[in-house]
């Protein structure tokens, strides 16, 4: 049996409670931007965040989605971020949190074994895209 990874998520001031929820409640450790000092600060500094805290990024702002591409594949900026973006309604993300949860899982547990990469996950009404 495969042993239970414990990933570790920082979310994204849009992000609603009810997702970091759904991570927690599936033994994961969640870090809300909020609870770090950060409101309102610029997506670069989400982002810096979220690598210093070595956690996996989670947020519903496209504006993460565009830093994750072009700074993490191209630029030494951010080429350790990991990413989960939601592009569905705010109020069913949780659900799809929840309904994504062992895709989520399978492909942090992939990146793991391949050393230096990491996860970029973009999650939809009724389909899960993922880049490797």
């Amino acid at each position: 049996m495969t042993e239970k990874i414990r990933l570790r998520l920082f979310l994204d001031e849009c992000v609603p409670d009810s997702v970091g929820r759904v991570f927690s409640d599936a033994g994961h450790h969640v870090i809300y931007l909020r609870d770090a000092g950060a409101r309102g600060s610029p997506d670069p500094l989400v982002c810096t965040l979220a690598e210093a805290n070595e956690a996996i990024l989670v947020s519903l702002d496209g504006d993460m989605k565009q830093l994750a591409k072009e700074n993490g594949i191209s630029k030494r900026r951010f080429i350790n971020l990991s990413l989960i973006k939601f592009s569905c309604e705010t109020v069913k993300a949780a659900q799809r949190a929840a309904d994504a949860m062992s895709v989520i899982e399978h492909e942090w547990r992939r990146s793991r074994d391949s050393e230096g990469r990491r996860i970029f996950i973009e999650i939809y009404p009724g389909t899960i895209s993922i880049k490797r």
